[in-house]
């Protein structure tokens, strides 16, 4: 298996129309759960999301794959 960098937003046996309608009510739903928080307690959010997110993948293979997708823009930023 490989990493999904391709939509893949949906939810099972719901009709979506509107392709990226799932996607846009996932990221309303992560600003919803950021408000009123503190800085501090956001970036605690997302560290928990994150390994929340990543116990329920469970395929080291997968995880690593991603850790290196969403760390390259930022090493080719810098150089």
């Amino acid at each position: 298996m490989t990493l999904k960098t391709e939509y893949n937003f949906h939810q099972p046996d719901v009709p979506c129309f509107r392709a990226y309608r799932p996607g846009d009510d996932f990221y309303e739903a992560l600003i919803e759960a950021h408000k009123g928080l503190s800085d501090e307690d956001s970036e605690k959010l997302n560290a928990r999301l994150i390994l929340l997110l990543s116990n329920h993948i469970g395929n080291l293979d997968i995880l690593n794959e991603a850790l290196q997708a969403a760390r390259q823009d930022l090493v080719d930023e810098k150089a």
